[in-house]
């Protein structure tokens, strides 16, 4: 999972897309980078977080009056600095591209690619995406190119490429082209503002970025689509190849930042739905907590809306240290767990003595989840409940979350009896896929990590493949 923005203004934008990567720095901490045209790319990128890796000077360097950033956490592909975003190449009219999201058939493609003798340089998904919309666009005519052309380019992409994927890129001197795979799973938002010389466009992984730059939030592309701004700021959109939409249930439960609006509807709003939602199962095990807390922060809206829903006490028992990040992104379990030691202090008077039910988005490998319940133990808690605001994760995912390894996933290995002892919990609760498929039943969803039915079709030949790679990502990773 990461998050993209691109910005196709009139005046310097760097320092724009500087400031919006901070807002979008939740959704990945591994690299961040900028690209932008002026007669020619300036590209930074680095390993680190967005004020790690930019400061004034640099930015200063990048000035121009287009570009796209990147924020990254690796899922594909070895995690050093040749495979951070953004990459370009000079061929045709130059293209710079940044993608979220993750391709699954990368081994058929980079061997079509190698026989169409292109260079594949990285083990990084977006190259392969970057090199079959160029393979695609040189069999146009290039100086009579029109919007169509693109177009057609970008659709058969689309078919080209299996998986999960939200890009956006510029095409020097023609302009910025976004668009999303054909089931829509990774999210990309357009936004719009008024300048003295006329509109500036962006794009976005989410709202929250769009907004916190002034832009007015127009609209969420949808599955399969591709907008394209032209030099005279002219929008040309146009749906190509379209499955059915299948976007990822994830970014309500744990990854989009909760003051972000997806389907016109607030994150944190959708995640109080999730919190009511298991009130349910606490009444059929006849379970009655004292105090709910929850574990900072993408569950405190679930927390808050369960207590409503239980009528008792919601607290913040966890103190958390706002600069260690999210543990969900740190590559070895070891590091995980430090990080949660760093990060969590249990409130005493809030914990001690009492049933807490403390919720959690999700759990996945379960070894956070137990160290969290220890704390809570060797804090004085009564009895400890377990609560999770996503079903059991019992499959891998394929799309660019990092649960692509099955033997890690704790749900697709034990049962419900079996977490809970290992976690020392009293009892754990879920929610159900039932209830979290209603809550969300205007919209079509990806939930291929809780029920195994994936969008694009997977084989289990495939999902070898895939797990096998990520393990020697996981071993690069820890080997340096």
């Amino acid at each position: 999972m990461c998050g993209i923005l691109g910005i196709f203004g009139y005046t310097d934008v760097s320092r724009e897309i500087a400031f919006g990567l901070t807002c979008l720095q939740h959704r990945g901490q591994d690299a961040a980078g900028v690209v932008t045209f002026n007669k020619h790319f300036r590209i930074k990128k680095g390993n680190g977080l967005v004020n790690q890796v930019f400061d004034d000077k640099i930015l200063s360097q990048l000035e121009a009056p287009c570009g796209l950033g990147h924020v990254r956490y690796a899922t594909q592909g070895l995690n050093d600095i040749q495979e951070a975003q953004p990459i370009y190449m000079n061929y045709p009219f130059g293209l710079a591209m940044v993608h979220n999201g993750n391709v699954v058939n990368f081994s058929h493609l980079a061997k079509t690619l190698r026989e169409q003798n292109r260079v594949i340089e990285t083990t990084n998904d977006l190259e392969l995406i970057l090199c079959t919309l160029a393979s695609n666009l040189e069999g146009k005519n290039l100086k009579n190119f029109s919007v169509d052309d693109l177009f057609d380019a970008v659709e058969s992409t689309q078919k080209m490429v299996s998986g999960a994927y939200a890009a956006i890129a510029l095409l020097a001197g023609q302009g910025m082209l976004a668009f999303c795979d054909p089931h829509g799973i990774r999210p990309l938002v357009l936004g719009k503002k008024i300048s003295e010389r006329g509109t500036v466009y962006s794009f976005s992984s989410e709202t929250c970025a769009l907004e916190s730059l002034g832009f007015e939030v127009v609209r969420e592309l949808q599955a399969g689509e591709a907008v394209f701004i032209d030099n005279q700021r002219n929008l040309h959109s146009k749906i190509l190849h379209h499955k059915a939409p299948a976007f990822c249930v994830f970014e309500y439960i744990y990854f989009a930042r909760d003051d972000s609006v997806i389907n016109n509807t607030l994150v944190a709003k959708e995640r109080v739905r999730m919190g009511k939602a298991l009130a349910k199962s606490f009444e059929k095990f006849a379970i009655h907590p004292d105090v709910v807390i929850d574990v900072p922060s993408s569950a405190y809206f679930s927390a808050s809306g369960l207590a409503e829903e239980l009528q008792v006490p919601y607290r913040r028992g966890l103190a958390k240290n706002p600069y260690i990040g999210r543990s969900f992104l740190f590559p070895t379990q070891s590091q995980r767990d430090m990080a949660v030691r760093q990060k969590l202090s249990p409130i005493k008077p809030i914990i001690a003595g009492k049933k807490v039910a403390v919720i959690d988005d999700s759990i996945v490998r379960g070894t956070t989840s137990r160290r969290i319940v220890n704390l809570l133990r060797e804090t004085g808690a009564e009895k400890v409940y377990f609560v999770s605001a996503a079903p059991p994760v019992k499959f891998p995912c394929v799309y660019g979350i990092d649960m692509s390894v099955k033997t890690e996933l704790i749900a697709g290995n034990n049962s419900i009896e079996d977490i809970s002892k290992y976690l020392g919990a009293d009892a754990i609760i879920y929610q159900s896929l039932e209830d979290l498929q209603e809550i969300f039943k205007d919209r079509g969803l990806c939930t291929a990590c809780f029920s195994g039915c994936y969008p694009t079709g997977i084989s289990s030949e495939l999902l070898y493949e895939i797990e096998c790679e990520r393990m020697h990502s996981k071993a690069s990773a820890i080997l340096g």
